[in-house]
């Protein structure tokens, strides 16, 4: 067991001192938060600065409340209000303001809304500035009661039938922490199989894994890169993890939904539960593509398209939001490869039941057990017959020829 401590620290420190993975880890984080401030700088920068203009036919809307919302929000609209259509449209021409509302005298019953612009069409944000105007001026006109319990709105609550899952308008974190850790496991499989695949290749081109052998055992060996790389892809999730914490903290200061948000502690128990078995039928496989090819290149071939086993569920989104209860989800929650993605994408969106997430669990055990000892058999048959290219027929041929020899051992003692 020591020697595959030592295996392990050895491959762990000898990726995270790497400059690949130093860009791998931090490169990520820091290239959202530049995309989100390139984001924002377009949006202040490219954003047309005018005000916008409106004529009130309905005669309801209150400048007073106009004035108070500007007041009570830091970036709100500017609105100007026009006795006419022809002002307005004269204001526009002039290029005084960069578009204007026109509410028809039977808003109230038919709620028509007629926008004009010039150049570009009116703004998310105008539009939204615009919807509250007009919503607030019609709260104001109800009785105080009235008027008050519209102003406060209403908290939503979704909870299954049988009580197990709640989800909240203030806490998005449930809906949202599923689609994050699921995007991150993305960047976690390719990294695992790319490493894996490297590290049992590069042994077989050194020929230093034959020295190796003789003194730490293949199982040793191996074992010990699966844990060092394992180690590697726990150390990439903790860094993006951490700065999506320290985001959240920082943006909780100028987003209200981030402000009420708690940790779905379910949901990351079921999702380390699966995170190790899928590691090890992830290093399973590419210790056993690595032992069959001779070339780097053929590796990285053959791992793409197992890959893609893993990240299928991603192809199937809409049907996780739009039907839970199909088949082939069924299907992809019971299948070795593709579990992990599908349960933390239907976790956001529904209750997954709990038969299912047992014979999911459990079959992925089972399946990463049998691919890593099948590994370790494929690998020790790849040492005795290097610079051969492994074919199917020749791998079993060399299985039945180990499984005879360990049974004559076994005859003997018996």
């Amino acid at each position: 067991m020591r020697k595959l401590w030592l295996v392990a620290k050895h491959e762990y420190l000898k990726r995270v001192r790497k400059r690949a993975f130093l860009l791998a880890v931090l490169g990520l984080p820091l290239l959202i938060v530049a995309i989100g401030v390139v984001a924002a700088l377009v949006a202040i920068r490219g954003g047309d600065s005018r005000p916008v203009g409106y004529v009130d036919h309905a005669g309801f809307l209150n400048p007073e409340v106009l004035s108070a919302l500007q007041d009570a929000r830091e970036s709100f609209p500017e609105y100007i209000s026009f006795a006419d259509e022809a002002t307005a449209e004269a204001s526009l021409e002039a290029g005084d303001i960069q578009s204007f509302y026109v509410l028809p005298e039977d808003y109230i019953s038919s709620k028509e809304l007629r926008s004009v612009y010039a150049e570009n069409d009116p703004s998310e944000f105008t539009s939204e500035g615009f919807g509250d105007y007009i919503e607030a001026s019609l709260i104001v006109q109800q009785p105080p009661a009235v008027r008050e319990r519209l102003s406060a709105g209403f908290d939503l609550t979704v909870r299954s039938s049988d009580g197990r899952r709640e989800l909240s308008e203030g806490n998005i974190l449930d809906i949202v922490l599923p689609f994050i850790i699921a995007f991150l496991m993305l960047f976690a499989i390719a990294s695992i199989g790319g490493y894996m695949l490297e590290a049992v290749i590069q042994e077989k081109e050194d020929r230093t894994m034959e020295i190796l052998t003789t003194s730490v055992s293949p199982f040793q060996l191996m074992g010990g890169k699966a844990l060092g790389l394992m180690c590697v892809s726990l150390t990439q999730i903790l860094v993006w993890a951490i700065a999506l914490a320290i985001g959240i903290v920082v943006g909780a200061r100028y987003i209200e939904a981030l402000q009420n948000i708690s940790i779905p502690w379910e949901m990351l128990i079921v999702a380390i539960l699966y995170f190790i078995p899928t590691f090890a039928l992830i290093a399973g496989m590419m210790i056993s593509i690595g032992a069959t090819v001779t070339e780097m290149q053929q590796g990285q071939q053959i791992s793409g398209m197992l890959n893609m086993l893993f990240m299928l569920p991603v192809f199937f989104g809409a049907l996780i939001v739009t039907n839970q209860g199909s088949p082939l989800l069924v299907a992809l929650t019971l299948f070795p490869t593709t579990a992990f993605l599908t349960i933390l994408l239907r976790w956001s969106t529904s209750v997954i039941p709990l038969w299912q997430l047992v014979v999911s669990w459990t079959v992925l055990v089972g399946s990463a057990g049998g691919t890593v000892w099948l590994a370790g058999r494929i690998l020790r048959l790849g040492m005795l017959r290097y610079g051969q290219r492994l074919r199917l027929k020749g791998i079993m041929e060399g299985l039945r020829s180990q499984f005879a020899a360990s049974e004559k051992e076994v005859a003997p003692r018996a």
